[in-house]
C-alpha cells in the first residue's frame, strides 16, 4: 500500500511520477493539499493499471499543470474524484484521464474562467465515457478544449458549447474519432479563430444529417 501523505502545503513537482507504473497499486493515499503548486500532481499515478478509485482533490485554486496526466493511462479507474476549482490554470487538467478506458461518468466542470489548453486531452481515450460535463465558459483560450474527447466511443451527443469569444485551435479535435456521436451542439460563435474547428468531429461514422 502506499505511504500517507499529510501534507497540505505542496511544492514544485513534490509528487511528480511518484507511483507511475505501480501497476499492483490498489489504493491511492489520501491527498488533503490545499495549496497547490507546479507540476505537483503531475503522472503521480500513470499506468497505475490496478488502480479503480481516484483521491478526493480539495483544492480550489489551482496551478499550471497541476493535475496533468495524473491518472493517465489508469484502465481500470471507474470514479474521478470532484473537481471544484471555477478558475482554471494553464495546463491544469492536461490528459488527466487519458487512457481511463473504464470511466464511466466525468466530474463537473464548473469553472467559467478557462486557460490555455487546460483541458486539453482531459478525457482522451475514455472509451467507457457515456456523459461529458456541462461546460459553461463563454469566453474560450488557446487548445482549451483540444482532443479533450477524443475517441471517447460511447459518446453518443455532447454538452452544450455556448462560447462566443473563440481561441486558437480552441476545439480542435474535441470530438475526434468519437464514433457514437449521433447529436452535436449548436456553435453560436460569429467571431472565430484560426484552427478553431479544426478536426472537430472529425470521424464521427454515425453522425448524419
Amino acid at each position: 500500500s502506499a505511504p500517507a501523505l499529510p501534507a497540505t502545503t505542496l511544492a514544485i513537482r513534490c509528487y511528480y511520477n511518484m507511483f507511475a507504473s505501480c501497476i499492483n497499486l490498489t489504493k491511492a493515499p489520501a491527498l488533503p493539499a490545499t495549496t497547490l503548486t507546479s507540476y505537483c500532481y503531475v503522472g503521480m499515478f500513470g499506468n497505475c493499471t490496478s488502480l479503480t478509485t481516484a483521491p478526493a482533490l480539495p483544492a480550489t485554486t489551482l496551478t499550471p499543470y497541476c493535475y496533468a496526466n495524473m491518472f493517465y493511462g489508469c484502465s481500470k479507474l471507474t470514479t474521478a474524484p470532484e473537481l471544484p476549482a471555477t478558475k482554471m490554470a494553464k495546463e491544469c487538467y492536461h490528459g488527466m484521464f487519458d487512457g481511463c478506458s473504464s470511466l464511466k461518468q466525468a466530474p463537473q466542470l464548473p469553472a467559467t474562467k478557462l486557460a490555455d489548453r487546460c483541458y486539453r486531452e482531459m478525457f482522451l481515450r475514455c472509451s467507457s465515457l457515456t456523459h461529458a460535463p456541462a461546460l459553461p465558459a463563454k469566453k474560450l483560450y488557446t487548445q482549451c478544449y483540444a482532443w479533450m474527447f477524443q475517441e471517447c466511443t460511447s459518446l453518443t451527443q455532447t454538452p452544450e458549447l455556448p462560447a462566443t469569444t473563440l481561441a486558437v485551435e480552441c476545439y480542435w479535435g474535441m470530438f475526434r474519432e468519437c464514433t457514437g456521436l449521433v447529436q452535436i451542439p449548436t456553435l453560436p460563435a460569429t467571431t472565430l479563430a484560426m484552427d478553431c474547428y479544426k478536426e472537430m468531429f472529425e470521424g464521427c461514422t454515425a453522425l448524419n444529417g
